[in-house]
């Protein structure tokens, strides 16, 4: 009989299936350790500044596009405990409060106690409610919500200032028997379109997601931040009421951002926010798009970029030193305002003024801009005024031009031919 060799491997024996599955475990651990790093993501910042704001958000995304790993990410970047709501799958009561009948109703009434999870918020006193597959809860659901969303209350219970409320749904296409949100309900969120980024996805995938921080606020900003963002969106309503309030014809647009004045106060805070945050452009645009829609929000940064712009007034008054922006529709705009000011109050000085102020346009960006109002200045002259030199440096821009209009209509009278 062979004697087997102390020096052969030993053979593993039979493992019990708890001892696998420990293994298994083990791998799945290491499959979920990630790391995160600071990375630009305009989605992400505008979220965490809306979360910052204390304002309910709405994530509209394609099923599996990462809306849930994002809201889970950012409680723990927050150090935030996440209570997940699944709306659908909850009764109207279970929002509105559960009737507890006590010793006696007909004196004490009949309170309405809320659910295990609102009472455990309560008791933590900070965290984040995220209300998912919003558009698959039906009416009665979504009504259920309106207190929810907006008062922060649940029977009862109120839920303390350290909660935040963010909510996650599929559009109606894509959703499981979804629904259309309704108005009132729609217009208590900060809409953001949740889309992917594939390189954030792949180097995601690789172990390394990017870092949710809250924003940093400039404590000397804030009063300025205030009155920035009240001057921003009471002059826009001030030229255009009919923006006040603007309910869609659709039932699809009528589920997502509109104008009305609960969102218009919401779109004041987030530009407060972003002011006050040094916030890009770009987040801003996101999040006011997101709040009154896309017409009214684009409404509103374009009357933010007027407001950043010169007073024609001072400009008049020192048009050697005027500074005039790069941008040409912004430019365009200060030569139409300081011809518009003449036009207010003619007098001679602020006509000689204005020519020299086209003519330093001329000089420092492109001569198209200056011919509409070279052309309207030259309009407003009085007989007694003599014509400054001035003029005969913007004469031949404003004679070129008129001949390559000239051309133009007879290229286009010909192709018409």
């Amino acid at each position: 009989m062979s004697t087997p060799s102390p020096y052969a491997p030993a053979q593993p024996g039979p493992t019990a299936p708890s001892a696998r599955l420990d293994v298994a475990g083990d791998l799945l651990a290491l499959l979920r350790e990630t790391t995160t790093e600071p990375r630009p993501d305009l989605q992400l910042e505008a979220l965490t500044l809306a979360v910052a704001a204390d304002l309910p958000v709405l994530l509209w995304g394609e099923p599996g596009i990462g809306k849930t790993a994002a809201l889970t990410q950012l409680a723990t970047a927050l150090d935030l405990p996440l209570t997940t709501v699944i709306a659908s799958v909850h009764e109207p009561s279970d929002f509105s409060g559960l009737p507890v009948i006590g010793d006696d109703p007909a004196v004490q009434g009949v309170p309405m106690a809320p659910p295990d999870w609102a009472v455990r918020l309560v008791r933590a006193g900070r965290g984040l409610l995220f209300l998912d597959e919003l558009s698959t809860a039906p009416p009665a659901v979504q009504a259920a919500l309106l207190r929810l969303v907006l008062e922060r209350r649940i029977g009862a219970l109120q839920l303390p200032p350290g909660v935040r409320i963010v909510a996650a749904a599929n559009p109606r296409s894509s959703a499981a028997d979804g629904w259309e949100l309704s108005p009132p309900l729609a217009n208590r969120f900060v809409h953001l379109q949740w889309t992917h980024d594939h390189e954030v996805v792949v180097r995601g995938l690789g172990g390394t997601w990017p870092r949710a921080t809250l924003p940093t606020l400039d404590p000397g900003r804030l009063p300025e931040a205030v009155a920035f963002a009240r001057r921003v969106v009471c002059g826009l309503l001030t030229a255009r009421p009919e923006l006040v309030h603007r309910l869609p014809g659709s039932e699809a647009r009528r589920g997502g951002p509109w104008p009305s004045p609960r969102s218009w106060d919401m779109a004041l805070c987030l530009t407060a926010f972003a002011t006050a945050a040094g916030s890009s452009r770009d987040v801003l645009s996101l999040l006011v798009r997101g709040t009154v829609g896309d017409g009214p929000g684009l409404e509103l940064l374009a009357w933010l970029d007027r407001m950043d712009l010169p007073d024609p007034e001072t400009l008049l008054a020192d048009p050697a030193g005027a500074s005039l922006p790069e941008r040409g529709d912004l430019r365009q705009t200060v030569l139409d305002a300081v011809v518009a000011a003449v036009r207010a109050r003619p007098e001679r000085s602020r006509w000689d003024a204005a020519w020299a102020l086209l003519v330093r346009a001329l000089e420092t960006g492109a001569p198209d801009l200056v011919v509409v109002p070279a052309t309207t200045l030259a309009s407003l002259r009085r007989e007694d005024w003599d014509v400054p030199p001035a003029i005969e440096r913007l004469a031949g821009v404003v004679a070129l031009s008129r001949r390559a209009d000239r051309a133009a209509a007879r290229v286009a009278d010909r192709a018409g031919a």
